[in-house]
């Protein structure tokens, strides 16, 4: 999420369901609930970088990548430790 710029959060989770998602549930479980969130915010990020000409669209965009990065940490030091995550402010889009 931060290197992209706020939009490419979800290519990691993608990458890791692709890779490994139909060996193992757990990768599964984990890279769909972080897929359906990288994706609600990198949208978010979008829509904060068509907006930056009214001014509010470096705010919206700002809080898009610092959401994107904290909850990404948050979840993957869960993961680490063999917690499940859930997301907040996600929507889930893919099942």
């Amino acid at each position: 999420m931060f290197f992209l710029g706020g939009a490419g959060g979800w290519v990691a989770p993608l990458v890791a369901m692709l890779a490994k998602g139909n060996d193992s549930p757990t990768v599964r479980a984990h890279s769909v609930t972080a897929l359906n969130f990288q994706i609600t915010w990198s949208i978010v990020g979008v829509i904060g970088w068509l907006t930056m000409c009214i001014g509010i669209g470096f705010l919206i965009y700002l809080a898009a990548v610092v959401v994107g990065v904290v909850f990404g940490i948050i979840a993957g030091v869960k993961a680490l430790n063999g917690e499940q995550y859930n997301y907040p402010l996600a929507i889930k889009m893919i099942k």
